[in-house]
């Protein structure tokens, strides 16, 4: 029997036609030997650049002057575009049957393609940033991990509020006399749906893509010039938000199209066969996730199987892929603090220390990288390189291998998982991405309060409502801010931020991995889920308490270059909060512990830590 509120992506399944697809492109579904068949009516694409006086914008740089003379970098701009439409020359406009896109200058997401569109001459496109109310409001649980509106893949999603972000513009700026902060443009709710209409001339025979400006000096031009200070930091596009209101009707004026070409109808073509390791007497995974999660994008070459998710915990716990058979995985991420380390530094095999926090195990399926740095793109990378690291499990990949087959439970449980019994590095790679995929936390205290079957404290319910407040005085809110890093279902908005921890680094985090100067001192954004047990905390583990970690964002917080424009945006040293305030959001916090999930992961563990 499933739980209240939950979905299983197997044989059971509440939202059954999601489950059922899920399933069948996750487990059954072969991409070998499918014809690929081309779209028989012209595609239109739209492809959107941003610029600011006609120079293509560079991600983080300060290379931008306004009209006030402040020098600014954009270190977000992503947007929702829906409803493309053409005017035919009678006056008549055709509305493509499929048009919706999701655009990010950082995720290189600069296209929205529209399908249906009959052949014939056109003279003006249309299109919408931001998304009509229906769609605005609908669930976006529903969404396929590579659906536009799916908040996972687009973070625009607020959250428990409701409703999308249709366009949010983020970046820092610096005036001439040295003055300095962050800037956080957010435009959403129905009212600020924009249309936007731009003369072309196309005689649409076969595809073609629309080459487009969205030029940022229009955006933030206008009389009287807009200043960046404290009272043009931030937009909440409530009603009777002037500066959001002026950025939306200057919205209109700021696209462009700057040439079109035709592309042609072409063939698709078949797309090499994945290499999908499997024994034909495995068991279909019954992945099991909340109704509030959107759906994860589960590895198609890699199908979740009992059997292999059972290997991978068996590995997950055994010391043998250390180099002196001492530590094993679950050493470092202990099952009782959220498969994290309860030390601040972990300590190897060989009894080094490292220098950053272990990371919390849960929710993985919804990253979109791993370590804090980022420096991993799947699970399956990220797995091998604690073995091989000479501070942690000091092991070379092939003396792991050599062990496995040594025994004499694993080359059996390795054909169970992938149908032979062959060992290799891949395969203990795809076992462990496996188990660690289905390691899932969704049953807290503020999770059953959120459906009815349990109610928060006025104490709690004041936090709630603090993390999900904006901080600005001007306009009437004082909360805490929290929920632009922190909001939605998974309590991660799965990005990297500067929290302002300091002015100068030791560790550059993402910055070690991009060599961009923007990314100096940004760490990845961990999940506030079970956070009361994961202590200590951030990268480095400096902060012992939750108590210690709400006043770092009251009075902690330290400029940087690359400090998030969120937190630059706020009063130096942070959001000033009272002592009630500070113990309610605490106490908020402790309500994301998931008990049910700690107690059956040390259940199921308990019996598999030492060699076989």
């Amino acid at each position: 029997m499933k739980s209240a509120g939950t979905i299983i992506l197997g044989k059971q399944c509440g939202n059954a036609l999601v489950c059922w697809l899920l399933c069948l492109v996750v487990f059954c579904f072969e991409l070998s030997g499918f014809e690929q068949w081309s779209n028989t009516s012209p595609v239109l694409t739209v492809e959107v650049t941003p610029r600011f006086d006609a120079v293509p914008v560079s991600l983080g740089t300060m290379t931008q002057t306004n009209v006030s003379g402040q020098v600014f970098s954009v270190t977000r701009l992503d947007m929702l575009l829906s409803r493309v439409a053409l005017r035919r020359l009678d006056g008549i406009w055709i509305e493509a049957t499929n048009s919706l896109a999701f655009l990010s200058l950082e995720g290189k997401r600069t296209k929205l393609e529209a399908s249906g569109l009959p052949v014939g001459r056109y003279d003006r496109l249309r299109f919408y940033v931001g998304l009509d109310p229906k769609s605005n409001h609908a669930d976006p649980a529903q969404y396929p991990a590579a659906h536009p509106l799916n908040p996972n893949l687009n973070g625009l999603h607020w959250g428990w509020q409701g409703g999308y972000v249709f366009l949010a513009l983020e970046g820092r700026w610096q005036s001439a006399n040295g003055e300095s902060g962050g800037y956080s443009y957010h435009l959403g709710n129905d009212f600020m749906l924009t249309a936007i209409e731009l003369p072309l001339v196309i005689d649409l025979q076969g595809n073609h893509t629309a080459a487009a400006s969205l030029h940022l000096n229009r955006l933030l031009g206008g009389k009287p010039a807009l200043v960046f200070d404290e009272e043009n930091s931030v937009t909440h596009a409530r009603e009777g938000d002037a500066l959001a209101m002026r950025l939306r009707n200057q919205l209109r004026d700021a696209f462009a199209i700057e040439e079109i070409t035709a592309a042609g109808m072409t063939a698709g073509n078949a797309k090499p066969p994945m290499k999908r390791l499997l024994a034909k007497t495995a068991t279909p995974y019954r992945f099991v996730l909340a109704r509030q999660f959107p759906p994860p994008e589960l590895p198609l070459d890699n199908p979740l199987t009992e059997e292999g998710v059972e290997l991978g915990r068996t590995l997950f716990n055994d010391v043998r892929l250390s180099v002196n058979n001492t530590q094993s995985c679950a050493s470092c991420h202990q099952t009782e603090a959220a498969f994290t380390d309860v030390s601040q530094f972990s300590v190897g095999a060989e009894g080094k220390a490292g220098t950053r926090n272990a990371m919390p195990l849960f929710n993985l399926a919804w990253k979109k990288s791993f370590f804090w740095d980022g420096r991993a793109a799947s699970l399956r990378e990220q797995v091998l390189m604690p073995i091989e690291n000479p501070v942690e499990m000091h092991e070379s990949l092939t003396n792991v291998v050599a062990k496995l087959v040594a025994t004499e439970i694993y080359p059996a449980l390795f054909e169970r998982a992938f149908g032979t019994k062959e060992i290799d590095a891949d395969r203990v790679a795809r076992a462990l991405e496996q188990f660690l995929l289905t390691i899932v936390s969704y049953r807290s205290k503020f999770d059953r309060a959120m459906q009815g079957r349990e109610q928060l404290t006025e104490q709690e319910k004041r936090g709630f409502e603090l993390f999900v407040t904006e901080y600005d005085p001007r306009r009437g809110f004082y909360g805490a801010d929290c929920f632009h890093c922190h909001g939605g279902p998974m309590f991660s908005n799965q990005s990297f931020a500067n929290n302002g921890l300091d002015a100068k680094f030791s560790d550059i985090g993402l910055g070690e991995v991009t060599r961009r100067e923007f990314d100096l001192g940004r760490f990845a954004v961990p999940s506030l889920r079970n956070v009361a047990v994961t202590a200590p905390y951030m990268h480095d583990g400096r902060f012992k308490t939750l108590e210690e970690v709400v006043e770092h964002y009251v009075s902690g917080v330290k400029a940087s270059p690359s400090l998030d424009p969120n937190l630059a945006k706020h009063p130096a040293g942070g959001v000033p909060l009272s002592e009630a305030d500070k113990k309610a959001l605490v106490a908020f916090m402790k309500t994301l512990t998931d008990e049910a999930f700690l107690s059956k992961q040390a259940q199921v563990n308990q019996a598999l830590s030492g060699p076989r």
